[in-house]
């Protein structure tokens, strides 16, 4: 099958729709809930540090604010700590769960991180690749290098186990595993500002990523619970990927059984190749007021269940949007807002165009009926009225979209991304959500706010309110933002 068409066709078979929602077991098995946490036996584990020294948020946006952490055992750990690393333990009941600094569809954790360092003082005299092991704060050495690498950089790869999702998600998962990632990337970019550390995503074959790292090693895996090359990010300047021999350690085993959704092998081959890189935004962001502590700002991050109803300032929305600007690497997405409580902008329907090039676009692809009132810098009405109940309808019925002050979808630029990138577009644009996704929730944090990202929703109902005709233009994320209903009886407790 052309996979173009394996795209297409997935895409359209995993939407939700009113009275057919995508493939799932419609039940939660428990008896094969995976294992959160991915652990790789017999590999030596070392134990990282833990700092809660950690500049201003604000500083976060402004260029060359901070100075360039040396790479060190310390430095290595604040930025694993901060991005990857467990935020919090949730307690109810006797229940105890995890949440970690890097969101997730239903808290699943598909993503898994892996190291290639140079010879780093207290990890080792060489160069190493090591995964790390969120729960234990560590990292678990895989492979020791004999040839030296350059000092000045390292690469990180990020990779998804579909099963995570799968469990839960059935033939969707694949997206919440893409969006995932995306948001993984976010967390990992934030907390490499904190270091002063530049880190870019590389245009590389997803095949030498899996070679590289051993994710094609697949006799030390499940079959089940193999794991999907996602994104290489070079931080520094990192060198070439060195050659890696067969690892002695395998895997760890997630669920006693599974149960098996072929066309997740179908998309997921499909999507492999060169990753692309879009075309970086132009539009800079403004530096946000002096805020919190960022660490504070990251580990405090939660994605709410329930809003109270209330509004929030025009002041503290243009942040929000504006904050979006941040992930110059996420061009090909828009929002549409649905406007609650906003206070000086009308209830309605609204455009947030983040690439100003697409402003004709949208407007050719959209009811022909829609207003497009300026609201400046981006924003536009579209048509003015109580757009609650389309919300909740839309986001199959979650109250939290009406609830919050405003709700919104990630419109990406569809089919021109996959003619331009080929059927690993497709993957790409659900990281460039995920990466707008990461910093909305961080930039709500900061103000006091909350967010949720909403991956349940009628994507054609959703499209048939636009007047969308076509797949040019298709919503991939949704997202609320509000003030959240906190549940007093959870406890919460200290990560370590």
């Amino acid at each position: 099958m052309n996979t173009i068409t394996a795209v297409l066709d997935y895409h359209d078979r995993t939407k939700h729709r009113p009275h057919r929602y995508a493939e799932s077991l419609g039940y939660m098995d428990w008896a094969t809930q995976p294992n959160p946490y991915r652990r790789y036996e017999g590999a030596p584990l070392i134990p990282l540090t833990h700092t809660e020294i950690t500049p201003p948020y604000h500083l976060l946006f402004q260029n060359d604010s901070l100075p360039s952490a040396p790479l060190c055992l310390e430095s290595l750990s604040q930025l694993l700590r901060y991005s990857l690393g467990l935020a919090a333990i949730k307690s109810h009941g006797g229940s105890e769960w995890a949440l970690r600094c890097n969101a997730s569809s239903g808290n699943l954790q598909p993503t898994e991180c892996y190291i290639i360092s140079p010879a780093t003082l207290g990890i080792s005299e060489h160069p190493t690749l090591s995964h790390y092991a969120p729960r234990e704060h560590a990292l678990e050495l895989l492979h020791t290098y004999e040839t030296p690498i350059p000092k000045d950089g390292f690469t990180i790869a990020l990779s998804s186990i579909l099963w995570r999702e799968a469990w839960k998600y059935g033939e969707r998962c694949y997206r919440y595993c893409q969006l995932d990632a995306g948001h993984a990337y976010g967390a990992i970019k934030m907390a490499c500002t904190m270091l002063g550390w530049k880190c870019e995503i590389q245009s590389i074959d997803t095949k030498e990523i899996a070679h590289a790292f051993g994710l094609d090693q697949y006799e030390r895996f499940h079959s089940e619970e193999r794991e999907s090359p996602d994104l290489l990010i070079r931080i520094g300047n990192a060198s070439s990927l060195p050659s890696l021999p067969l690892l002695p350690y395998p895997a760890n085993l997630l669920s006693p059984s599974h149960h098996d959704w072929p066309i997740l092998s179908v998309i997921d081959e499909a999507t492999q190749g060169i990753y692309p890189l879009a075309e970086p935004l132009s539009t800079p962001r403004s530096i946000p007021s002096p805020s919190k502590n960022a660490g504070e700002v990251i580990l405090k991050r939660r994605s709410a269940q329930m809003m109270d109803g209330t509004g929030i300032t025009l002041e503290e929305f243009r942040t929000l949007l504006d904050s979006s600007l941040f992930c110059i690497e996420a061009s090909d997405v828009h929002f549409i807002l649905f406007i609650h409580r906003v206070e000086a902008l009308e209830k309605g329907l609204y455009a947030f165009v983040r690439k100003r090039d697409d402003l004709e676009s949208l407007k050719l692809a959209m009811d022909q009926t829609f207003l497009w009132e300026d609201c400046k810098n981006g924003l536009y009405c579209l048509q003015k009225g109580d757009y609650r109940g389309a919300a909740q309808m839309i986001s199959c019925n979650q109250e939290i979209a009406k609830e919050g002050a405003f709700s919104f979808s990630m419109l990406c630029d569809f089919s021109s991304s996959l003619e331009r990138n080929g059927a690993i577009g497709y993957k790409n644009l659900y990281h460039q959500c995920g990466m707008i996704g990461q910093i909305l929730y961080l930039e709500a944090t900061s103000l006091n706010l909350s967010a949720t990202g909403i991956g349940c929703f009628l994507d054609d109902e959703f499209h048939a309110l636009l007047g969308l005709r076509d797949r040019r233009f298709q919503s991939l994320y949704h997202f609320t933002i509000g003030r959240a209903i906190v549940d007093t009886r959870i406890t919460t407790l200290p990560p370590y």
